[in-house]
């Protein structure tokens, strides 16, 4: 199942610069080997803010409802899901 998934970070202010480093570099870790597992299909930096675009290719829900709680930053976001379907004009074969 494919999720679009809109992350904004919000990192409060007052948060010590090396906890918000030590974070930052857990999640880019888990998010490289949910990127390798092929879980987590693309990222896209919103230019500007301190967010991003994401799909998710999950088997469902639960899974990705587990991957996003998992990440490290994920107390400090706002989160947006919105599953994706195969639309009946598309050209491409290779998603689904």
């Amino acid at each position: 199942m494919l999720y679009h998934v809109r992350m904004d970070v919000l990192l409060p202010t007052d948060m010590d610069a090396d906890k918000a480093a030590e974070l930052k570099a857990v999640e880019k870790a888990l998010s490289l080997k949910l990127q390798e597992q092929g879980k987590w299909r693309h990222i896209w930096r919103i230019a500007g803010q301190y967010s991003n675009f994401s799909i998710f290719d999950v088997e469902s829900n639960e899974e990705l409802h587990e991957i996003l709680m998992s990440l490290p930053l994920y107390p400090y976001m706002d989160v947006e899901v919105t599953p994706l379907l195969r639309h009946p004009s598309s050209v491409r074969d290779d998603d689904s």
